[in-house]
């Protein structure tokens, strides 16, 4: 049974949310202080943390960046903040996903169900298989044991990172629309999350792109969306 922590103050909408969670079989705990949370998520093992932005004590955006210091798990934002802004803070800092309120119980669920599904298939991929590497220019892309190298320094990506830099690069001349890559990558349809792509582009090209204004490995066609120069 998956663990799942909702770290939330708005009591009603935690217990909410347990609810249709607990429907589908999860073992679901509360937290509504932003520190409690914070320190539950970090000393207990959970498969998932959904998170609000504006807690007591520690708002949201400091549990995400303290949680993806030391966990690699996925991260759901779950909050009223619905500019842009907010969004792509939240991703930049370690989120996996960001949803806004309202929003559909089984929308939640949905998205819990997918970020798990993939992770559960990370975790379990590459045993006892031999190491699958895609080298280009200078990068090396370790797709069994996830890690990547440029010029022979190692680079660390979150997991979402990796799995986006691995897609295009495994597809490398091909160009994909942000939709496109959304659903590849998050396994589900892009419900205005395009914000979502955007910033985890932007944070692979500052971790692997000598010159970001210039980049020589992911490039962004104006109009329809990205692809990996060969």
């Amino acid at each position: 049974m998956s663990k799942v922590l909702i770290i939330e103050d708005e009591q009603a909408i935690a217990e909410l949310e347990k609810d249709y969670l607990e429907l589908y079989d999860f073992e679901v705990s509360i937290e509504h202080d932003g520190q409690k949370g914070l320190d539950r998520a970090l000393l207990e093992n959970y498969d998932i943390v959904i998170v609000d932005l504006m807690l007591p004590s520690v708002d949201g955006f400091e549990v995400c960046k303290r949680i993806r210091e030391v966990k690699d798990i996925p991260i759901l934002v779950v909050s009223a903040k619905k500019e842009d802004i907010d969004k792509i803070r939240g991703l930049e800092l370690g989120a996996d996903d960001y949803i806004t309120k309202p929003f559909s119980p089984s929308e939640l669920v949905a998205r819990v169900k997918a970020h798990l599904s993939r992770y559960e298939r990370l975790v379990k991929s590459g045993t006892g298989q031999e190491n699958a590497f895609i080298e280009i220019r200078g990068i090396k892309i370790d797709k069994t044991a996830r890690r990547v190298f440029i010029n022979g320094e190692e680079k660390i990506l979150t997991t979402k990172e990796f799995d986006l830099l691995a897609f295009l690069a495994s597809n490398p001349n091909h160009v994909y629309t942000k939709e496109e890559l959304f659903k590849q990558i998050w396994n589900m349809d892009s419900i205005g999350d395009i914000a979502t792509v955007t910033v985890h582009i932007k944070k692979i090209r500052e971790k692997i792109e000598l010159n970001t204004a210039k980049p020589q490995y992911i490039e962004t066609i104006w109009g329809v969306g990205y692809r990996f120069k060969v």
